[in-house]
Protein backbone atom coordinates (compact mmCIF):
# COMPACT_ATOMS: atom_id res chain seq x y z
CA UNK A 1 0.00 0.00 0.00
CA UNK A 2 1.31 3.25 -1.04
CA UNK A 3 2.04 5.41 2.07
CA UNK A 4 1.70 9.17 2.23
CA UNK A 5 0.70 11.79 5.25
CA UNK A 6 -2.79 13.64 5.04
CA UNK A 7 -2.57 17.45 4.67
CA UNK A 8 -4.46 19.03 7.68
CA UNK A 9 -5.93 22.20 8.12
CA UNK A 10 -3.83 24.27 10.31
CA UNK A 11 -5.36 26.03 13.19
CA UNK A 12 -4.05 29.23 14.92
CA UNK A 13 -4.48 28.97 18.57
CA UNK A 14 -5.07 32.24 19.99
CA UNK A 15 -4.30 32.46 23.80
CA UNK A 16 -7.82 32.72 24.85
CA UNK A 17 -8.31 29.08 23.69
CA UNK A 18 -5.11 28.02 26.10
CA UNK A 19 -6.29 30.30 28.89
CA UNK A 20 -10.11 27.95 28.73
CA UNK A 21 -8.32 24.75 28.15
CA UNK A 22 -6.13 24.65 31.40
CA UNK A 23 -8.31 26.57 33.70
CA UNK A 24 -9.12 25.15 37.03
CA UNK A 25 -12.87 24.04 36.43
CA UNK A 26 -15.56 26.65 36.90
CA UNK A 27 -19.19 26.87 38.19
CA UNK A 28 -20.12 29.40 36.05
CA UNK A 29 -22.58 27.53 33.37
CA UNK A 30 -20.97 29.75 30.27
CA UNK A 31 -17.20 29.59 31.07
CA UNK A 32 -17.99 25.70 32.18
CA UNK A 33 -19.31 24.64 29.24
CA UNK A 34 -16.28 27.07 27.14
CA UNK A 35 -13.90 25.02 29.20
CA UNK A 36 -15.17 21.40 28.12
CA UNK A 37 -16.05 22.55 24.55
CA UNK A 38 -12.42 23.57 24.25
CA UNK A 39 -11.08 20.17 26.32
CA UNK A 40 -13.50 18.51 23.72
CA UNK A 41 -11.93 20.08 21.27
CA UNK A 42 -8.58 20.13 22.37
CA UNK A 43 -8.43 15.96 22.83
CA UNK A 44 -10.54 15.05 20.22
CA UNK A 45 -10.12 16.92 17.89
CA UNK A 46 -5.84 17.18 17.64
CA UNK A 47 -5.41 15.05 15.37
CA UNK A 48 -7.55 16.46 12.61
CA UNK A 49 -5.82 19.72 12.49
CA UNK A 50 -2.26 20.77 12.49
CA UNK A 51 -2.18 23.57 15.81
CA UNK A 52 -0.05 27.09 14.83
CA UNK A 53 0.83 29.73 17.74
CA UNK A 54 3.33 32.85 17.53
CA UNK A 55 5.60 34.91 19.57
CA UNK A 56 2.38 37.12 20.81
CA UNK A 57 0.36 33.80 22.12
CA UNK A 58 3.81 32.79 23.83
CA UNK A 59 4.67 35.99 25.61
CA UNK A 60 0.41 36.58 26.79
CA UNK A 61 -0.07 32.98 28.07
CA UNK A 62 3.09 33.83 30.60
CA UNK A 63 1.17 36.67 32.01
CA UNK A 64 -0.33 36.71 35.10
CA UNK A 65 -0.02 33.88 37.97
CA UNK A 66 3.03 32.00 37.61
CA UNK A 67 1.33 28.60 38.21
CA UNK A 68 -1.68 28.91 35.37
CA UNK A 69 1.39 30.58 33.02
CA UNK A 70 2.89 27.21 33.98
CA UNK A 71 0.38 25.14 32.91
CA UNK A 72 -0.46 27.25 29.74
CA UNK A 73 3.07 26.91 28.56
CA UNK A 74 2.75 23.12 28.64
CA UNK A 75 -0.04 22.63 27.31
CA UNK A 76 1.55 24.53 23.63
CA UNK A 77 4.91 22.50 24.03
CA UNK A 78 5.93 21.16 20.79
CA UNK A 79 3.30 23.55 18.80
CA UNK A 80 4.91 25.20 15.58
CA UNK A 81 5.45 28.82 16.19
CA UNK A 82 5.41 31.41 13.41
CA UNK A 83 7.62 34.22 12.97
CA UNK A 84 6.22 37.73 12.88
CA UNK A 85 6.90 39.27 9.41
CA UNK A 86 6.66 42.97 8.18
CA UNK A 87 4.29 41.92 6.24
CA UNK A 88 2.43 40.70 8.51
CA UNK A 89 3.36 43.83 10.56
CA UNK A 90 1.79 45.98 8.01
CA UNK A 91 -1.56 43.98 7.52
CA UNK A 92 -1.82 44.68 11.33
CA UNK A 93 -1.42 48.18 11.28
CA UNK A 94 -4.26 48.48 8.38
CA UNK A 95 -6.73 46.61 10.78
CA UNK A 96 -6.22 49.08 13.24
CA UNK A 97 -5.99 52.10 11.03
CA UNK A 98 -9.65 50.42 9.48
CA UNK A 99 -10.90 50.44 12.59
CA UNK A 100 -11.83 46.49 12.50
CA UNK A 101 -9.79 46.10 15.74
CA UNK A 102 -9.61 48.53 18.35
CA UNK A 103 -6.17 50.95 18.83
CA UNK A 104 -5.63 49.75 21.91
CA UNK A 105 -4.98 46.13 21.18
CA UNK A 106 -2.30 46.21 18.86
CA UNK A 107 -1.74 41.91 19.87
CA UNK A 108 -5.19 41.29 18.66
CA UNK A 109 -4.69 42.97 15.37
CA UNK A 110 -1.28 40.89 15.38
CA UNK A 111 -2.83 37.69 15.99
CA UNK A 112 -5.15 38.20 13.12
CA UNK A 113 -2.52 39.76 10.84
CA UNK A 114 0.20 36.52 11.47
CA UNK A 115 -2.34 33.91 10.50
CA UNK A 116 -4.02 35.81 7.29
CA UNK A 117 -0.70 36.41 6.10
CA UNK A 118 0.90 32.60 6.63
CA UNK A 119 -2.53 31.52 4.81
CA UNK A 120 -3.51 29.57 8.61
CA UNK A 121 -7.04 28.17 7.39
CA UNK A 122 -8.49 29.02 10.87
CA UNK A 123 -8.02 30.80 14.08
CA UNK A 124 -9.50 30.14 17.08
CA UNK A 125 -10.64 32.49 19.91
CA UNK A 126 -12.60 32.78 22.80
CA UNK A 127 -12.23 36.77 21.97
CA UNK A 128 -15.84 37.68 21.44
CA UNK A 129 -14.22 41.67 22.06
CA UNK A 130 -12.01 41.74 19.27
CA UNK A 131 -11.74 38.97 17.15
CA UNK A 132 -14.97 36.11 16.89
CA UNK A 133 -17.22 39.03 17.29
CA UNK A 134 -20.09 38.50 14.33
CA UNK A 135 -19.94 42.36 13.38
CA UNK A 136 -15.64 42.48 13.85
CA UNK A 137 -15.02 39.13 11.18
CA UNK A 138 -16.79 40.92 8.68
CA UNK A 139 -14.77 44.08 9.07
CA UNK A 140 -11.58 42.05 9.49
CA UNK A 141 -12.51 39.98 6.32
CA UNK A 142 -12.67 43.25 4.23
CA UNK A 143 -9.69 44.53 5.34
CA UNK A 144 -7.65 41.35 4.42
CA UNK A 145 -9.07 40.66 1.50
CA UNK A 146 -8.33 44.70 0.50
CA UNK A 147 -5.03 44.36 1.39
CA UNK A 148 -5.03 40.79 -1.22
CA UNK A 149 -4.97 37.93 1.11
CA UNK A 150 -7.31 35.80 1.89
CA UNK A 151 -9.09 35.66 5.04
CA UNK A 152 -8.05 33.29 7.98
CA UNK A 153 -11.90 31.82 9.23
CA UNK A 154 -12.41 33.40 12.62
CA UNK A 155 -14.46 30.77 15.14
CA UNK A 156 -15.04 29.78 18.56
CA UNK A 157 -13.82 26.08 19.07
CA UNK A 158 -17.60 25.19 19.31
CA UNK A 159 -18.07 26.65 15.77
CA UNK A 160 -14.90 24.54 14.17
CA UNK A 161 -16.36 21.34 15.94
CA UNK A 162 -19.57 22.25 14.39
CA UNK A 163 -17.90 22.66 10.79
CA UNK A 164 -16.25 19.53 11.30
CA UNK A 165 -19.59 17.31 12.19
CA UNK A 166 -20.79 18.91 9.23
CA UNK A 167 -18.17 18.10 6.46
CA UNK A 168 -18.14 14.99 8.34
CA UNK A 169 -21.89 14.16 6.89
CA UNK A 170 -21.00 15.97 3.72
CA UNK A 171 -18.71 13.36 2.85
CA UNK A 172 -18.17 10.75 4.86
CA UNK A 173 -14.67 8.55 5.25
CA UNK A 174 -13.33 7.38 1.91
CA UNK A 175 -12.86 3.66 1.79
CA UNK A 176 -9.20 2.73 1.81
CA UNK A 177 -9.40 0.85 -1.39
CA UNK A 178 -10.45 3.84 -3.18
CA UNK A 179 -8.60 6.34 -1.34
CA UNK A 180 -4.99 4.54 -2.51
CA UNK A 181 -6.56 4.74 -6.28
CA UNK A 182 -6.94 8.37 -6.21
CA UNK A 183 -3.53 8.55 -4.60
CA UNK A 184 -2.10 6.24 -7.45
CA UNK A 185 -4.28 8.35 -9.99
CA UNK A 186 -2.76 11.74 -8.48
CA UNK A 187 0.92 10.61 -8.67
CA UNK A 188 0.63 8.60 -11.90
CA UNK A 189 -1.04 12.58 -13.14
CA UNK A 190 1.88 14.49 -11.61
CA UNK A 191 4.69 12.66 -13.53
CA UNK A 192 3.11 15.35 -16.76
CA UNK A 193 3.15 18.81 -17.63
CA UNK A 194 1.53 18.56 -20.86
CA UNK A 195 -0.69 16.34 -22.57
CA UNK A 196 2.16 15.60 -25.52
CA UNK A 197 4.31 14.09 -22.69
CA UNK A 198 1.44 11.67 -21.36
CA UNK A 199 1.17 10.50 -24.87
CA UNK A 200 4.74 10.10 -25.43
CA UNK A 201 4.87 8.38 -22.50
CA UNK A 202 1.59 6.02 -23.74
CA UNK A 203 2.95 5.32 -26.79
CA UNK A 204 6.19 3.86 -25.69
CA UNK A 205 4.08 1.77 -23.14
CA UNK A 206 2.09 0.58 -25.79
CA UNK A 207 5.75 -0.82 -27.48
CA UNK A 208 6.50 -2.37 -23.83
CA UNK A 209 3.00 -4.35 -23.30
CA UNK A 210 2.68 -5.63 -27.46
CA UNK A 211 5.81 -6.88 -26.59
CA UNK A 212 5.08 -8.98 -23.30
CA UNK A 213 1.90 -10.26 -25.04
CA UNK A 214 -0.87 -8.27 -23.82
CA UNK A 215 -3.30 -7.82 -26.93
CA UNK A 216 -4.86 -4.81 -28.23
CA UNK A 217 -7.88 -3.72 -30.55
CA UNK A 218 -9.20 -0.17 -32.05
CA UNK A 219 -12.78 0.30 -32.78
CA UNK A 220 -14.26 3.04 -34.62
CA UNK A 221 -14.78 6.13 -32.90
CA UNK A 222 -18.98 6.45 -32.20
CA UNK A 223 -20.76 9.80 -32.66
CA UNK A 224 -23.53 10.71 -32.27
CA UNK A 225 -25.41 11.49 -35.44
CA UNK A 226 -26.61 15.34 -36.30
CA UNK A 227 -29.88 15.87 -36.41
Amino acid sequence: MLKYEEIKSKVYIETTVVSYLVARPSTDAILGTRQRVTQQFWENYSDNFEFIVSDIVITEIRQGDEIAAQRRIEALAGLTVLELSAEAVVLALELINAGAVPSHSLPDAQHIAIAVVNGIEYLTSWNYKHIVNETKRQHIDQVCQAAGYQPTILCTPAELIEEMHVKEKEHPPMDPILEECYKMKEEFAARFKTMQELVDYLKAENKKNKAEGWKYVSFPPVKCQKK
